[in-house]
């Protein structure tokens, strides 16, 4: 039986954002497959630092969060959010 851990549910959303870092500072893409106010899952075939920054753009909405994995399965990640910002 699967027990939900998650403190806030996420909805899917499967939408291309970008992410960059100090290692990748120019704005790379990637997948993120479901959202909620605390954190995301990602997909990609990039190996990821274990902190980044996340931009989503789209339906109104512009936002950088900056991540931390805090899992990782194959080209899945999970990120929390570490803040949250409007831009």
């Amino acid at each position: 039986m699967f027990i939900e851990r998650r403190k806030s549910p996420r909805r899917s959303i499967n939408r291309v954002a970008q992410f960059h870092s100090e290692s990748c500072p120019t704005p790379r893409p990637i997948l993120l497959t479901d959202l909620s106010a605390r954190g995301a899952r990602l997909f990609t075939e990039i190996e990821m630092p274990p902190i980044f920054t996340l931009s989503v753009s789209g339906d109104g909405v512009n936002e950088r969060r900056d991540c931390r994995v805090v899992w990782q399965l194959g080209g899945e990640i999970g990120v929390e959010f570490i803040n949250a910002r409007r831009i």
